[in-house]
């Protein structure tokens, strides 16, 4: 079997809503969703989610290639793009590569990915994560009765921009998973998008802790910023959870080593190699790790093979348009398929059909940090629409 070349697509995931965080919001709930084909001269064909850039000078590290060397094959990819370096964008297109390659070699051996990499429950935990911070009060509590109809009684909102707000939020969510679940108390997490400084998020998280028990605070501070990580750490009750935005062992060892870290996080995007080799590294440590992503099917089946996944993120009900997957959600946990490889399948007409393009330029969504992130003084006004009036 060997590696013919690859395709592309790009497809959007339609919240119907807003949806964002500290740094900004996507008023229309449009996310673009790039996807990468790898093509096969047996004829199957693996499917990646993430980004395209350098694609063609990495995927030469592995054209011709036989795909089932998966492992080999990453650290092939990570060679091709030493000088200019892996980091960003360019470590999502390594990403979406190695995950096609896994779904190949999954597909190949007649298996689903799940049971190839060695694991034994399908059922994945999770949390449902809303991106929720442009909603007002009524629409938050209706989107959360959704997720607590799927069993869902961990939950995490962002915030970052006001306590009194985010303490609100906090307890509108606990008040309906409280409800879902008959009495018993929620998890509850806070996600911040890296918009504080040391200080500001000692002082944010205690001032919730008062009245509200936080499982994690989320990327308090800069994903780099291990001393700041692990200052925060000591200075609240809850755990801090961060890594989405670390790409590279070398990017994770420090904060490791500074006990910078409570709860180990990578993203979808950056891949299933990689995804197993921090999960190692943080077991070396006894660290949980907790995937991210809008659709972590990659990591998912991956997270059934690790001794130390804690909790992995739900977003969207729904996958992304043109976008099948073979699992479901029940009493609070992604249920794995027994489809060969991923279980994805992409209706290419219908994507290539789409021809609406999501707002990716926008100046204020949640992809371009603000200039005053980190240095304000006062609270910032709600992004979402009517609130609710805290009762006394």
């Amino acid at each position: 079997m060997r590696i013919s070349g690859y395709r592309t697509l790009t497809t959007v995931l339609e919240w119907g809503r807003p949806v964002g965080d500290a740094n900004g919001v996507y008023t229309d709930g449009n996310v673009s969703v790039p996807i990468i084909l790898v093509d096969t001269d047996t004829g199957i064909t693996g499917v990646g989610l993430g980004p395209h850039v350098e694609l063609d000078a990495i995927f030469a590290a592995i054209e011709g290639e036989d795909p089932r060397g998966v492992t080999a094959l990453y650290d092939r990819m990570l060679r091709q793009t030493f000088k200019a370096g892996h980091a960003g964008a360019v470590f999502g297109t390594i990403g979406a590569l190695d995950t096609a390659l896994w779904d190949i070699k999954a597909q190949a051996a007649g298996e689903p990915l799940w049971r190839l990499l060695g694991g034994r429950d399908r059922r994945v935990p999770a949390y449902a994560s809303g991106l929720d911070i442009g909603l007002s009060d009524d629409e938050l509590v209706s989107t959360y009765e959704v997720y607590a109809r799927h069993g869902l009684r961990a939950a995490k909102l962002k915030g970052g921009l006001d306590i009194e707000r985010d303490r609100y939020r906090l307890t509108l969510v606990q008040e309906v998973l409280t409800e879902a679940g008959h009495g018993s108390r929620p998890s509850l997490m806070l996600d911040v998008n890296e918009s504080w400084t040391r200080k500001q998020a000692v002082r944010h998280i205690c001032e919730i802790e008062r009245t509200l028990d936080l499982t994690w605070i989320e990327e308090p501070v800069r994903r780099w910023d291990a001393e700041g990580l692990a200052t925060v750490g000591a200075g609240i009750r809850a755990s801090v959870a961060s890594g989405e935005n670390l790409t590279g062992l070398e990017q994770f060892r420090p904060l490791m080593a500074a006990g910078a870290l409570d709860i180990v996080q990578t993203a979808a995007v950056w891949g299933i190699t990689h995804f197993l080799r921090v999960s190692a590294l943080a077991h070396a440590h006894d660290l949980p790790v907790s995937p991210i992503g809008t659709t972590p099917i990659g990591l998912l089946h991956a997270a059934t093979s690790v001794p130390n996944h804690m909790v992995s993120e739900l977003q969207d009900l729904r996958p992304p348009l043109g976008v099948s997957l073979d699992l479901h959600i029940e009493d609070g946990a992604f249920v794995l398929g027994h489809s060969p490889g991923l279980g994805i399948t992409i209706d290419e007409h219908a994507i290539t059909a789409f021809t609406r393009e999501p707002d990716v330029g926008s100046a204020d969504g949640p992809h371009v940090r603000p200039e005053h992130a980190g240095r304000r003084l006062l609270a910032v006004a709600h992004h979402g629409g009517a609130q609710r009036r805290p009762t006394p």
